[in-house]
Parts: C-alpha cells; sequence; structure tokens
C-alpha cells in the first residue's frame, strides 16, 4: 500500500529544519521512499492533500508511566494497595491491560508515536509493546522497563517499583526484568516531592550508591542502558558515579558533575510538565501542604536549572512528560514542548527537534525522529507551523504510526485540567 501526502509543508524534525512547502511525501509500507517538490503520485497512490499542513516527524515522550491517567483525585490514594489489587486476579490484569492500552493510544492519537515507558505494573507495557509490533492491537511504538527498582522507603516502592531490601535483590530485580525482555531498566534512585519529610530537601538520597553500581554493571554486562529518577544533586553524582545513562528530572549540577555528566556519556531527560503544578497551583487545588509546594518549587528550579547547564555543556538533553503525575494527561506532550521552550529558554525550532530527533537519538533508535527516505512512517500532521507557535501541535490533523493512518485523531479530554493547565502557558 502506498500513501502519498501531497501539498505538503515539511519540517524535518533537524535541528536546522526550515518549512519545506509544496512537497510530496511518499509512503510505502510503512517507510518513507519519496521527498520531493511537487511530484505526481502513482496510479497506485492514495493520495492525500494537505493543502500545505505541515507533516513532520511524530513526537517522542521519554518518561512515561501507562497505569495512571494524570487526572487529579480529591482524595488521595494507596499507591501500593492499588497496584496488588490490579494484579491479583486474571481479570484485573486483564482491565489493567486494556486500560494501559488505552492510555498508549491516547499518546498515539494526540501526536506522539513513540513512547518510553519508565515504570509500571508487572510486563505489562512490554506485553503490549509486543501486541502493537504484531499488528494485534494499534498504538505507538513502546521502549518498555516494566516495573523499576527502589528500596524500602523509596520512591513509589512496592506500586511501579520494586522495594529491594539488598544489594543482592536489587540485581535480581534487574535480571527479573531483562527476563521479561524489556528495553532498558529503570532505578528510583532519589525520593520525590511527596516523598519528602524536610521542607527544602526534596530528592533525598534513597539507594545505596553500592546498589545503584550493581544495577548499572548488571543491566550493562546484559545489554540494557539505565534511566534513573533523581531529584538531588546528591543523586545526580551518585547516579552517574554509578553508570546511570538518562538522569530522569535532574538537579542543579556544579562544574565538577557537568564534567562527569560529560566523561560518562549520561544525559538528560528534563520533565518540566509535573513540576510546574506543584510548584505553581495552590496547595489546597494540589491537595498537598505548603511545605509540599515549597518543595515542588525546589524541584522544579533544579529541573529546569539541570537542563539549562547541561544545553551550556553540549550534554544532550531529552525531554519527556511523567504522565501520570497530577495534571499531566496521555495527550499532553505538546505542552511540554511548550514549557521547553518558555523556561529553557530556546527556539521553537529547537524544542521541536528535542521532542523528535533528538529524543530518538537519546532513545538509541535509528529509524524514527525525522522526515527522510528510509526512515518509518512516524508522522504527524498539523493545521497551522508549530515553529511560528508552538500550540499548532495541540490538536493533529492526522497521525501515522509506522504507516497506519489516523485521521480525525481525536481523545477525551478533562476540561478542568485544561483550563488550569492552560493558565501556565
Amino acid at each position: 500500500m502506498k500513501t502519498a501526502f501531497i501539498n505538503s509543508t515539511v519540517l524535518t524534525g533537524k535541528a536546522d529544519m526550515e518549512p519545506m512547502p509544496g512537497m510530496t511525501v511518499i509512503v510505502t509500507d510503512g517507510t518513507i521512499t519519496s521527498i520531493v517538490k511537487g511530484g505526481i503520485p502513482t496510479a497506485d497512490c492514495r493520495v492525500i492533500d494537505l493543502e500545505n499542513r505541515c507533516l513532520m516527524p511524530g513526537l517522542i515522550n521519554l518518561h512515561v508511566h501507562l497505569p495512571a491517567s494524570g487526572k487529579p483525585k480529591k482524595k488521595a490514594t494507596d499507591p501500593v494497595k492499588l497496584v496488588k489489587f490490579l494484579m491479583s486476579t486474571a481479570p484485573t490484569r486483564a482491565m489493567t491491560r486494556r486500560l494501559c492500552l488505552s492510555y498508549a493510544q491516547t499518546q498515539l492519537n494526540s501526536g506522539v508515536t513513540t513512547i518510553r515507558t519508565v515504570g509500571g505494573v508487572g510486563s505489562v507495557d512490554t506485553a503490549l509493546r509486543d501486541r502493537i509490533l504484531s499488528g494485534k492491537a494499534v498504538g505507538p511504538r513502546i521502549l518498555a522497563a516494566n516495573t523499576a527498582v527502589s528500596v524500602p522507603g523509596g520512591h513509589m516502592a512496592g506500586s511501579v517499583a520494586c522495594a529491594a531490601e539488598s544489594l543482592e535483590e536489587a540485581v535480581a530485580c534487574v535480571r527479573r526484568a531483562a527476563d521479561e525482555k524489556v528495553d532498558l531498566i529503570k532505578l528510583m534512585i532519589t525520593g520525590g516531592v511527596l516523598d519528602a519529610k524536610v521542607r527544602g530537601e526534596p530528592g533525598a538520597l534513597k539507594m545505596p550508591p553500592e546498589y545503584v553500581k550493581a544495577c548499572c554493571d548488571e543491566a550493562h554486562r546484559l545489554g540494557l542502558p539505565v534511566a534513573a529518577h533523581v531529584e538531588s544533586s546528591e543523586g545526580v553524582r551518585v547516579a552517574l558515579a554509578g553508570g546511570v545513562d538518562t538522569i530522569e528530572h535532574g538537579a542543579v549540577l556544579d562544574d565538577d558533575t557537568a564534567a562527569l555528566f560529560l566523561e560518562k556519556g549520561s544525559k538528560v531527560i528534563c520533565t518540566i510538565s509535573p513540576a510546574l503544578p506543584f510548584a505553581l497551583f495552590s496547595p489546597e487545588m494540589m491537595h498537598v501542604t505548603e511545605d509540599d509546594q515549597y518543595n515542588g518549587r525546589v524541584v522544579m528550579d533544579g529541573i529546569i536549572a539541570c537542563a539549562k547547564t547541561a544545553l551550556e555543556k553540549q550534554i544532550p538533553v531529552g525531554m519527556g512528560t511523567d504522565t501520570g503525575c497530577p495534571y499531566i494527561t496521555h495527550y499532553d506532550m505538546w505542552r511540554e514542548v511548550c514549557y521547553f521552550r518558555k523556561y529553557l529558554g530556546v527556539s521553537s525550532a529547537f524544542a521541536l527537534y528535542t521532542a523528535t530527533c533528538r529524543n530518538a537519538e537519546i532513545a538509541g533508535l535509528s529509524d524514527v525522529g525525522t522526515v527522510e527516505v528510509g526512515k518509518c512512517a512516524d508522522l504527524l500532521v498539523t493545521d497551522r507551523n508549530p515553529l511560528d507557535d508552538l500550540t499548532a501541535l495541540r490538536v493533529p490533523y492526522l497521525v501515522m504510526a509506522r504507516g497506519h493512518l489516523i485521521e480525525n485523531p481525536h481523545v477525551k479530554k478533562y476540561p478542568d485540567v485544561e483550563k488550569a493547565l492552560d493558565s501556565l502557558l
């Protein structure tokens, strides 16, 4: 099957991209086979006239938790009890798989053609990855970590992370994940905002440095990269020294830590989306204390400072949403792109390049991230040019994943969440 997109304005996704109007892009069996100025499609093509709309690579979201919707709750729930319930019986496990698939499909319908899951329940994420790749379900490409590795009292221990009580048990968690054919290992090295017990000290180190190194050594022996939840400067240093490949979130970097990034070849995954509501919405709105909000501001400032320093030092920076946190939905990757431009002071073109080409490079994917002949046809089309206004990404005109066309993509949105988040743009 061939599809020809005519009268398209192509944005390649590369750092130096400029709009290329009047282009014809031909997709054959899920691969981009031709990109030409003008051009007359052959008779065996399905022709779609984009009428000068922008055609670009699909967005790539490098930090997703599939089990949660991001819809804020009026009352706190116990995630450990919830996960135990969800995984307790065959019917509840099936329900969990259906729910996670629906959230993955929401990502796709919002223009995200690849997601990287960094903490889930059981082996649901790899199971969904395989169903989608086999054609049994429609969804984005998934790079899956399944259940993360934490410690007792550590971040998300007992819910989307196992609680390893010893170095040997932590390494065993890595091996178990490898047996499930994961694409990466996720470590929870520090606490998060709501784990903090003291005002002004979020991101306390939870995982001992020797655990970090042992897990990284075993993961690398098995050919798997390691991503780590880190929200303090101490945590960043421990993670890098132990061999972590990507620092998720981040914290303020000094010159020595920046140098360690470059020495180790590690990268930063910037996640501004979950930090903003905690820091900028009222404690009443977030159902947290004033101390929690103060700590949220510390984390937000640390994430932004980390990414800024990394960019200045030529350390690769990617982005993700941390979907699943309150107010962070599966359809709002476009907001992270907007925040990246706003808070890091980069151009719209650089933000879009980061969400496509750069994210693909960081994830180790060579066949996506740009619009080029020979690349996988993971594409996003918008009515307006996002280089002029990144909010053009908010409502896709159409999406293509590995050649599968989704016309008039639709997602169910939460009006109250939309209204609240729009105030942050």
